[in-house]
């Protein structure tokens, strides 16, 4: 009787148990990486393919290299980007950044802010050359010049029988094409660490003397979203063969200057036959290897081979399929489970190639500019979370020295606004300077997200030397957050604004306080912060927790949270219910902070389930809302935000976000998912059931491994 029992008792357990955490066997990672391998059969100019390293991308046509960049033009432009690769065009008229602050009058101070002047004429002149400048720069169109018999270059359309894979699991390029029947078949890869890629080629038009490499410098146009692709003017920049140095070419524009080193097996001939134009002709043989590698300074670079370089890119792939979390919905009847393993494996290589290097991403990656290239650093949350909650801490931590670097601008803008700490920049540079932008400069919660950064590096070692490393900054940061808020001694309370702008971008910055999303990050931000010192063994400190006992409610009418205190009819008007839904992301992004009552979260995301107008949404907006549906256990709709039907959450067939014509790839779109997927899965501290995300309705057959929770 008592074995009896035992074996009810011990089957009953074993029934409560985690089905998907706890997997009897090893996810074959292999297997399910390579059945999302990218495979096109036309030219789709909305299907570029991209190959890099985090710091590096280069991002080729249906020929495995950027043959026809004008074709692309409209698509998923053929950039070649680095995080180096910076230009400013000559300040002739010795504008200032200064010239574009003005001054505000807000809680009964004046403070200035960095905003796009329209008058007087220098003020303008100066907020949109400090908006342009500088830019990310297109290093270069590596391509190929195909000829067809009667002499006479080949176009898109003369490319046939396409067959073009994205092997995954190695980085491999593999393109098969014909040009009048003639078949052409091409490898590329990019190096694991350097900026270089290699290419082999194998096609009777190379015996027959049809086919050269060439490589074209573009004059970067300093446009919103330069494609890359404007080759006027050449009088404007100089390029040419170095002497000494056989296969280098030295690119010059005003002050920038780098290099393209190429190296090739076998006998070629390298001409420049017009401005920036280079053709490489190789001697008839079916076969061509070569290799391209950019660098900003003249140091005579190890020359880099086809075999050396794919060889480090395999490696570089295994290693990052096989480290940290995997997934695996196979076994799974529920028909969205393919589409939504398929768009996490793509962004998994997506973010890996374009946004794990030492700089914060543009939110267009390492493939195409947007907002003149530079990065927006409340967009770091959706770049870098996801990182460290699928086990890979260390690709968030290589941007985190970054902001030791740029501290003292950071530092610089608080004190100009009579506040303590260091104030993040929004829209910034290389250098971490601040760009004029009437939005952006009013933006604040990129402010808290150093501190996110950190202490999710903290949990994923709990390290003392991760506390000493990053405690001046989080300190810092908090100490510009205990500074910001305005006491108002008439509600008694401390007021967030006036003077900021949500991340809902739809509220007047000179009128809004207290937005719902912005008071929980800043009660959570510094609450966290006030931990880092109880582990360092330090004292408290007290003006961050007077802001903490004082600092104002959540703002509530009618049982549900509004966007902000200052706008009560935040769901009574359509321009309100459009942007970002920020709301949820009091609690989706964040834990359950002091105040915040699930019950009238759950009404709040109800009603901007049913109401909202998602046609006017952006692609991280999606992963946010099935973050809240998870931490409310709702997991059918965390799924259900995660597979919207909307234009906004289109993935392509290479697995980028597209969100419009403007805007074709979107990462921050491609990071949230992940974040969401990790948190949906591994959970988040304190919740109660496994896979919190995922319906249990036997349709999800979920397999994990190695993924971090959430706070």
């Amino acid at each position: 009787m008592r074995y009896t029992l035992l074996f009810v008792l011990l089957a009953t357990f074993s029934q409560c148990l985690p089905t998907a955490s706890v997997n009897d066997q090893p996810i074959d990672r292999q297997k399910v990486v390579e059945r999302h391998n990218i495979q096109l059969t036309s030219a789709d100019t909305l299907a570029s393919l991209t190959v890099g390293n985090g710091k590096f991308a280069f991002t080729t046509d249906v020929t495995g290299l950027q043959t026809f960049p004008e074709a692309y033009k409209n698509g998923i432009p053929l950039g070649t980007q680095s995080e180096w690769g910076w230009h400013s065009f000559p300040n002739v008229m010795g504008l200032k950044r200064e010239e574009s602050l003005q001054e505000y009058d807000l809680n009964g101070r004046k403070i200035t802010y960095l905003v796009q002047r329209k008058s007087p004429e220098r003020s303008k002149a100066a907020s949109n050359y400090f908006r342009e400048n500088p830019h990310r720069l297109q290093l270069g169109n590596l391509g190929f010049v195909l000829l067809k018999k009667d002499g006479t270059e080949a176009t898109l359309k003369d490319i046939t029988n396409i067959q073009q894979e994205l092997e995954l699991w190695n980085g491999t390029i593999h393109s098969v094409f014909r040009v009048e029947n003639e078949q052409v078949e091409v490898w590329t890869n990019a190096h694991g660490e350097h900026d270089a890629i290699g290419v082999k080629v194998v096609s009777p038009l190379l015996e027959q003397g049809r086919m050269r490499v060439k490589l074209r410098f573009p004059l970067p146009t300093a446009k919103w979203n330069d494609e890359g692709v404007y080759y006027g003017e050449p009088e404007k920049h100089t390029s040419f063969i170095h002497k000494a140095k056989p296969g280098r070419i030295v690119h010059t524009l005003d002050t920038t200057t780098y290099f393209a080193d190429l190296n090739w097996e076998g006998n070629a001939t390298l001409e420049n036959p017009s401005a920036h134009d280079f053709r490489l002709k190789p001697a008839p043989k079916d076969t061509f290897s070569f290799t391209c590698r950019f660098s900003r300074d003249s140091t005579t670079k190890k020359e880099l081979s086809f075999s050396t370089i794919s060889v480090s890119s395999a490696k570089a792939w295994a290693d990052f399929w096989q480290s940290g979390g995997a997934i695996d919905f196979e076994g799974s009847t529920d028909t969205r489970a393919h589409e939504l393993e398929r768009r996490i494996m793509l962004s998994q290589y997506l973010t890996r190639v374009q946004c794990a290097g030492s700089f914060p991403p543009q939110e267009t990656g390492l493939t195409a500019n947007s907002w003149y290239g530079k990065p927006h650093l409340e967009m770091h949350w959706w770049h870098g979370v996801h990182f460290a909650l699928w086990g890979r801490p260390e690709l968030l931590e290589r941007s985190m020295d970054w902001y030791t670097k740029v501290m003292p601008t950071a530092r610089a803008i608080a004190e100009r606004q009579g506040f303590n700490g260091v104030r993040w920049q929004k829209m910034t540079d290389n250098n971490g300077d601040e760009c004029p932008s009437s939005v952006g400069a009013f933006l604040v919660w990129q402010q808290p997200h150093f501190i996110t950064f950190a202490e999710l590096l903290y949990r994923a070692g709990e390290k003392k030397e991760t506390l000493e490393k990053y405690s001046d900054l989080v300190f810092a940061t908090a100490d510009f957050m205990a500074s910001f808020p305005y006491y108002d001694s008439l509600k008694s309370r401390f007021m967030l604004g006036k003077g900021l702008i949500p991340a809902q971008e739809r509220f007047p910055a000179v009128e809004t306080f207290n937005p719902t999303y912005e008071l929980a990050y800043w009660r959570w931000a510094l609450e966290t912060a006030q931990q880092w010192k109880e582990r360092l063994g330090m004292r408290p400190d007290e003006s961050w927790n007077r802001v903490l006992d004082e600092l104002s409610a959540l703002p509530v009418q009618k049982n549900v949270y509004l966007a902000a205190e200052s706008a009560p009819d935040s769901y009574t008007k359509p321009e309100y219910m459009t942007d970002h839904p920020s709301v949820l992301g009091a609690y989706g992004m964040l834990p359950l902070t002091k105040g915040l009552d699930t019950a009238v979260m759950r009404n709040t995301f109800n009603l901007v389930w049913d109401t909202w107008q998602w046609n006017d949404t952006w692609g991280w907006d999606f992963p946010m809302t099935a973050m809240t549906a998870a931490r409310l256990g709702m997991p059918e709709r965390a799924v259900d935000a995660l597979m919207m039907d909307i234009r906004t959450n289109t993935y392509l067939p290479n697995g980028h976000n597209f969100q419009d014509n403007r805007l074709r790839i979107y990462l921050p779109g491609n990071g949230g998912l992940l974040a969401a997927i990790a948190m949906m899965t591994a959970g988040f501290d304190n919740n109660k059931t496994d896979r919190p995300g995922f319906p249990q309705n036997g349709k999800w057959k979920v397999k994990w491994e190695k993924m971090a929770k959430m706070f």
